[in-house]
């Protein structure tokens, strides 16, 4: 595998942080969420219903602040570059509501790295934290994702 220009495991450093552009969450985001996801709870959809209900208006699904979190670390300077081979699984939790209107962003922190038995790939386990315009932790969690090591040609075979 020949490697090319980009960031690899190598590259990423424990304790070293990003932090997204924000991104306002629309009612157009819930009603289009609601029609790929197939999940219309009134929570979601009903303003009646949900104006009577603990946080007393609609609310984003938790999910769609997921999907807009691992879209959002793509717009970090560089993301695009960023050697990945697979999402292996993630941790999550749902700390508060995102309401329509609220601008999150994401701070993204490698927490740990660690090669594999193969030497052309390594595993780097991010914390995530999504925030919302007050500062405010929305949701966090773990990624766990396999990135793509530099791997040395032998100057003999020129493999």
């Amino acid at each position: 595998m020949e490697n090319v220009d980009g960031i690899y495991y190598e590259d990423l450093k424990v304790d070293e942080s990003a932090t997204t552009p924000g991104r306002t969450i629309t009612e157009t985001d819930i009603v289009n969420f609601a029609g790929v996801s197939g999940d219309f709870n009134r929570i979601h959809t009903d303003e009646e219903y949900a104006a009577s209900m603990h946080f007393g208006q609609r609310i984003a699904h938790g999910m769609l602040g997921l999907s807009v979190s691992s879209g959002l670390v793509t717009r970090n300077p560089g993301a695009q570059q960023h050697m990945l081979i697979a999402w292996l699984g993630i941790t999550w939790e749902f700390k508060r509501p995102i309401l329509i209107g609220d601008t999150i962003k994401v701070t993204q922190t490698v927490k740990e790295k660690r090669p594999t038995r193969k030497p052309d790939s390594g595993l780097i386990i991010f914390d995530i934290k999504v925030t919302n315009q007050r500062g405010k932790v929305c949701q966090a969690g773990e990624w766990k994702v396999m990135y793509m090591r530099r791997v040395e040609k032998d100057a003999e075979s020129g493999e």
